[in-house]
């Protein structure tokens, strides 16, 4: 996710604790809430993807979906 968008969910929880959101600013705020928790699982699974487990033999194995 881009740093600008970042900074901008920031100040937009900063003036909501401070002095209230507008319908429109609201509605951005969720929206960029939204792509950045997409954004944050997509790198989780890909590095949960990545892993192996190592057993005492020394085989590797990728972990496995539940």
């Amino acid at each position: 996710m881009e740093q600008m968008k970042l900074d901008r969910i920031n100040e937009l929880a900063k003036k909501a604790k401070t002095e209230g959101l507008t319908e429109a600013e609201a509605t951005e705020q969720k929206a960029l809430r939204a792509e950045y928790i997409a954004a944050y699982r997509r790198s989780l699974r890909a590095q949960l993807e990545s892993m192996v487990l190592v057993d005492e033999n020394g085989n590797e194995r990728p972990l496995k979906k539940k």
